[in-house]
């Protein structure tokens, strides 16, 4: 590196004043992210997921499907995909590449169910794939359904038609 890193501790100075020491130096060697360059190809990959997934469901509908069954299936289709792609080990090279581009979108959700899953296939179908399956997209799903539930009781509750009494 050719920089003179090395640092002594002293024992006189408060830790306060040697955690900031330390945080000036871990920033004077850090390399610096290529912010512009990374958000330009996140931007780039997740609008070309936009732009496939707005193919298939143009597609769907015009094999006649209405617009929520052409949204359901375009859904499911981006989603096969992301696991596929996942479990071919490309889903995570092209992250690699993308950045957040690839997490975004609903591909990301399927590549955070399906990467813990394939690393837990050794262990077996059940207690491998099946146990680590929702490990990620677990906790999102257990407080989606529960923000959900709370928003529909409170709507019924205190809604425009709410019964009587309330």
């Amino acid at each position: 590196m050719g920089r003179n890193l090395k640092r002594t501790f002293d024992p006189n100075k408060p830790l306060e004043m040697q955690k900031q020491e330390y945080k000036q130096m871990v920033k004077k060697v850090s390399p610096k992210p290529p912010v512009i360059r990374n958000s330009i190809w996140a931007f780039a990959v997740g609008g070309l997921i936009c732009v496939v997934g707005q193919a298939f469901f143009n597609f769907f509908e015009g094999l006649g499907l209405n617009t929520l069954d052409a949204g359901a299936a375009t859904s499911i289709v981006l989603v096969f995909i992301a696991a596929f792609l996942t479990g071919l080990g490309l889903y995570d090279e092209i992250a690699r590449f993308a950045g957040a581009g690839t997490i975004v979108p609903i591909t990301g959700f399927a590549n955070s169910m399906v990467a813990p899953a394939l690393e837990a296939r050794t262990e077996g179908m059940v207690m491998g794939v099946g146990a680590r399956l929702f490990s990620v997209a677990g906790p999102i799903l257990v407080f989606g359904i529960t923000a959900a539930w709370l928003a529909g009781m409170l709507y019924y509750l205190f809604g425009p038609n709410a019964p009587a009494g309330s």
